[in-house]
């Protein structure tokens, strides 16, 4: 799966929330609480690539990716932004 499949997943789950989706929950508990998750996965992804495996690197960098796509759904930044930001850094 890539990163545009996974936020448009998180979209739907945004737009059409059922009450087992963790993603739902998320943005039904707002904004301070997303953030809070994004920071919060930031240390453990530098706890993991200091003291873990690579393998517990690889799932930490991945819990990260998807709080910082749900942080960007709630804000209304899309990945094309993102990508153009990167891009426009490149040249």
């Amino acid at each position: 799966m890539n990163l545009n499949q996974l936020y448009n997943i998180i979209l739907d789950r945004k737009e059409n929330p059922t009450e087992v989706s963790y993603t739902a929950s998320l943005f039904a508990k707002g904004l301070p609480l997303i953030a809070q998750k994004v920071g919060e996965e930031g240390t453990e992804v530098v706890v993991a690539a200091l003291s873990q495996e690579n393998e517990r690197l690889v799932e930490e960098i991945a819990d990260l990716a998807y709080h910082v796509l749900v942080l960007m759904a709630a804000k209304g930044v899309t990945p094309v932004e993102v990508a153009g930001e990167l891009e426009k850094r490149h040249k």
